[in-house]
């Protein structure tokens, strides 16, 4: 079985690559790879960019086992809850390097991220889950309310609307969408600056400000475990 996160560390930062086929989909295996990937990330205490391939961050779940039962649908959602959560309290900063659309469980990794950079151009950022049938899960309902204003909040996870990366930035799912030509620089000033944090303060901070939306959800994580989607 080929890998498919990358895993590239440098002096001030590491980059974690998503390449999981055309639409990047989040499956089992990108989770646990994912996982892996943000051991060593921390280990090394580094500041920790994810990143998709161009055009293409990430398309959401893996259909294939979304569509496969209610059951295995219920747990690859709760593995990427669980995901999320952890991105929301990584001891490093971390950056989501959006490099094209990012849909569903894609821009929930967005609204998990501490900074997040977009590449402008026609793509699409949001959360689809209503436009597909899907009831969305709690612990969705509360990462989008942490990040997202109300009236977009609720035209995304209401109404399923999606947005162009310039949208997305007054949506809550980007800081900033920069043109293509200028999207690693902008990562790498990102980098260097997060870099010169202290990382203790950094992560006692993250912790006491996200506290309230950790707790809730973990509570999510729990009820959405033994309700249906």
């Amino acid at each position: 079985m080929s890998n498919i996160v990358n895993y590239q560390a440098f002096d001030k930062h590491a980059v974690i690559t998503l390449n999981n086929g055309k639409v990047n989909a989040v499956s089992h295996q990108l989770i646990d790879e994912l996982n892996d990937a943000l051991d060593k990330a921390e280990n090394a205490g580094l500041v920790t960019v994810i990143t998709g391939q161009p055009g293409m961050f990430s398309g959401g779940y893996d259909l294939k086992v979304m569509k496969e039962s209610m059951d295995a649908a219920m747990a690859l959602v709760e593995r990427g809850s669980t995901l999320t959560r952890r991105l929301l309290a990584f001891p490093q900063p971390v950056v989501a390097a959006c490099s094209g659309h990012a849909v569903a469980k894609g821009a929930f990794i967005l609204l998990a991220s501490d900074y997040r950079i977009g590449v402008d151009g026609a793509f699409k950022i949001g959360l689809n889950e209503v436009a597909i049938g899907m009831t969305m899960h709690r612990a969705g309902i509360e990462l989008a309310a942490q990040r997202m204003p109300l009236a977009q909040f609720n035209r995304s996870v209401i109404c399923a609307e999606m947005f162009s990366p310039k949208q997305a930035v007054q949506a809550g799912f980007l800081d900033i969408a920069v043109p293509e030509e200028q999207f690693q620089a902008t990562i790498e000033n990102v980098v260097g600056a997060l870099a010169g944090l202290d990382k203790k303060a950094h992560h006692k901070t993250k912790l006491k400000a996200r506290a309230d939306v950790l707790a809730r959800l973990d509570a999510a994580i729990i009820e959405d475990r033994t309700s249906s989607l």
